[in-house]
């Protein structure tokens, strides 16, 4: 018997039982609603099915939810979700590990839209949609980890720490960050922004709370499972980001994307390769350099060639937001400050 495929049939049995277990004590199957994207002739509806306790009507807002409880939820495999768009309705189905991500056909307006979700008699959830216009000519890819968040994620102590134990309100943004997408998407009516990030869907709520406390534009929030596959044991983090930058290429052949990364991971390289492959499709690439405790913590900086094809696909880094709005200023990607000296 393969152990590789021993491990998804050993995690399969295992959900299943706390699917059980969870039922049997007044759990019931709830919709978590992931902000997705489209064309004006389709969207892409993300969200996860998993086993939670029934709202209260009285519940007063958030509270303060540390990282174990958003990541240990029991997903619920292959649960039949219905989605409502604009009048028109889709039946789908999650896949092993509770993620709906399906496409629906639909004409839709550019900017932000509602999709109604609802599983079983529950009641309906809404997710949004930002709509990207047919002559949209601009857009943001941004990974989240060390690139807008100090997580320095790499090191498995602190990744556990970060992910079970840390209080969300304790994770950090880096300086400036913040600004340098909003300035951005004020710049590029009709910009949308996409996060693109290794870590699991679970932890997905935690993260788009973090993004509206610092006030990160929103945008759409992809991320990927941890968990073992048909075929391996762990899923590829950097597969998980190719396929997704190879898809966005696809669907949007018209837009030149701004690519924001840091140089701890992976992030030079795969959009070095994705320039190369897509030369057309690539405004900027902007970097952001690790301060040297999070480069030690992160296993050491890349150290990708940022001189291929320069002409054509620009590079720029800074340690922090600031710095990289300068640098794209400089480009001309983005407009100087009315205040600030050229």
């Amino acid at each position: 018997m393969d152990p590789i495929h021993r491990a998804a049939r050993i995690e399969d049995w295992f959900q299943q039982r706390r699917v059980r277990s969870g039922l049997k004590r007044g759990l019931v199957p709830q919709v978590i609603p992931f902000r997705g994207y489209g064309s004006t002739s389709w969207i892409r509806v993300l969200a996860r099915v998993v086993l939670a306790a029934k709202p209260e009507p009285d519940a007063q807002g958030p509270k303060k939810i540390r990282g174990w409880r958003s990541f240990t939820s029991a997903p619920v495999p292959f649960a039949e979700v219905t989605l409502t768009a604009d009048g028109h309705t889709l039946t789908v189905q999650a896949d092993r590990g509770g993620v709906i991500d399906h496409t629906l056909d639909v004409s839709l307006s550019p900017g932000w839209h509602d999709v109604w979700m609802r599983v079983g008699d529950g009641l309906p959830v809404r997710a949004r949609v930002f709509i990207i216009a047919d002559d949209q000519n601009i857009g943001v890819i941004c990974d989240v980890d060390d690139t807008i968040m100090v997580t320095a994620l790499p090191r498995p102590f602190l990744a556990a720490w970060n992910s079970f134990v840390r209080d969300e309100h304790a994770r950090r943004p880096v300086p400036g960050m913040a600004v340098l997408l909003e300035r951005t998407v004020r710049q590029y009516p009709g910009c949308p922004v996409i996060y693109l990030s290794t870590g699991a869907w679970n932890v997905q709520p935690t993260i788009s709370r973090f993004l509206k406390r610092h006030l990160y534009p929103m945008g759409s929030l992809l991320l990927t499972d941890w968990g073992p596959t048909t075929d391996r044991i762990f899923r590829s983090g950097l597969d998980h980001k190719k396929e997704n930058l190879e898809r966005l290429a696809k669907d949007f052949p018209h837009v030149r994307w701004i690519l924001i990364g840091d140089d701890g991971q992976h992030d030079e390289e795969l959009y070095s390769n994705f320039a190369m492959n897509h030369p057309d499709q690539v405004r900027a690439i902007a970097i952001r350099e690790l301060l040297a405790p999070e480069a030690l913590l992160a296993g050491g900086r890349s150290h990708t060639n940022r001189t291929v094809n320069p002409e054509v696909t620009p590079w720029v880094s800074a340690s922090n937001g600031a710095g990289l709005a300068v640098e794209f200023a400089r480009l001309g990607v983005l407009e100087w400050p009315a205040h600030s000296p050229e």
